[in-house]
């Protein structure tokens, strides 16, 4: 079985799990209101019964099928035949019998149960027994039923859930087959050239060595490196079935050597890049993810800036900060909610022109610090210009 229908597979029985979760709850709920409504209407006619017996019935030799009689007259108590000795609360007879009050009792014995209602008619006590054990069995038949048919209809909705979400699923997965194709491909045809620029720039850099030209053309080797690696992370970014391995980074030194990449593109604009020194900070993570990161903060930094950036690395607690500084315009208010959104829209009503431009730069860094267990932040300074935080767990 391939990946992709192994994700398909997965992703359709959290669909019917899902699916039969809700069925559960609802199904337990109904059935929560059913039994209650049952109940009560249960206890309703029991009470009717009771009091219409008492009420109705002049002697103790015909009452209604499920009910005794007791009737207490003059110091003489006359029983139904066959009335439990147990069922026959004598306590509420000589109760109600003093102070005329009626009485609606419940007794127990062994594996029964009674209610009983005792009220003074006259100069008579009359109390009804009434036996519980067939409402009982009503109710468990039931709640038999209730369980058996949320059983069923959970089975049914799980396998329903399974359907529907592996048919709904089935053109994605088919979408995400052909981003992986084209990425696949888009990759190889890549390398390609990227391999004969690295071999070309090390041919080109033995022929430097000794000329003034040989620290750019250094630079220019270590460029076609990290074009090549950020190739590769861009590949595993791409394809979700692939694991990322984390290794301990010294982050100060991939923000030193981000910094020392992007000074040619500083100097060409005229900003003034600082680099504020810091001891080795150590992170997990992948070195080539967390150049890009580094690298499109001080993008953002550069074309931004009037005439300085300011990039400094600090640890904190458990954490490694990143903040780059520039001097700009600062961050538009409306822009804010969504500066880390992939092509968020700018502030309406507004020429782009000589406003901060934002596309997929912040929205990659916001993705690669949530890979690391990190965060990015943004803020304006006081004063002039925006400041961009990244922070990610220090290694232990």
């Amino acid at each position: 079985m391939n990946p992709e229908t192994r994700m398909l597979r997965r992703t359709a029985l959290a669909a019917g799990l899902q699916s039969a979760l809700a069925v559960a709850i609802t199904v337990g709920v109904l059935c929560g209101v059913a039994v209650l409504i049952v109940l009560r209407s249960q206890e309703a006619d029991q009470n009717t019964l009771l009091v219409t017996t008492v009420e109705r019935t002049d002697d103790v030799t015909d009452p209604p099928a499920g009910l005794w009689l007791a009737i207490e007259r003059d110091g003489h108590l006359d029983l139904t035949p066959g009335l439990p000795a147990e069922a026959l609360d004598r306590n509420a007879l000589a109760a109600t019998a003093a102070d005329g009050v009626t009485r609606t009792t419940g007794t127990s014995a062994r594996h029964d149960e009674y209610r009983t209602l005792t009220q003074r008619r006259g100069d008579e006590v009359v109390q009804a027994v009434l036996d519980l054990r067939p409402a009982h069995v009503e109710r468990d038949r039931l709640i038999k039923a209730l369980l058996v048919t949320g059983a069923v209809g959970l089975v049914l909705a799980a396998a329903a859930g399974a359907w529907s979400g592996r048919r709904a699923l089935v053109p994605l997965a088919r979408a995400l087959s052909l981003q992986r194709r084209f990425v696949a491909d888009a990759g190889h045809e890549l390398r390609t050239p990227l391999t004969l620029l690295t071999t070309r720039a090390q041919l080109l850099r033995r022929h430097a060595v000794g000329t003034p030209l040989e620290s750019e053309v250094d630079e220019l080797v270590t460029d076609a490196r990290h074009l090549t690696g950020i190739l590769e992370d861009l590949l595993l970014a791409a394809d979700p079935r692939e694991g990322r391995s984390h290794q301990r980074t010294d982050f100060a030194a991939t923000v030193r050597d981000a910094v020392t990449a992007a000074r040619p593109a500083a100097t060409e604009r005229g900003i003034q890049l600082d680099l504020a020194e810091s001891a080795a900070t150590p992170v997990n993570g992948t070195e080539t993810a967390l150049r890009r990161a580094v690298t499109a903060l001080l993008d953002n930094g550069i074309r931004h800036a009037t005439s300085t950036v300011t990039v400094a690395v600090q640890q904190s607690g458990k954490h490694v900060t990143l903040t780059v500084t520039d001097d700009g315009t600062g961050i538009d208010p409306e822009v804010m909610p969504t500066l880390f959104t992939r092509f968020a829209p700018g502030p309406a009503g507004h020429a782009p022109t000589g406003r901060r431009r934002y596309g997929l730069g912040l929205a990659l860094v916001s993705e690669i610090a949530a890979r690391h267990g990190g965060s990015v932040s943004a803020h304006n300074a006081h004063g002039h210009g925006a400041v961009l935080r990244l922070s990610l767990p220090r290694a232990s």
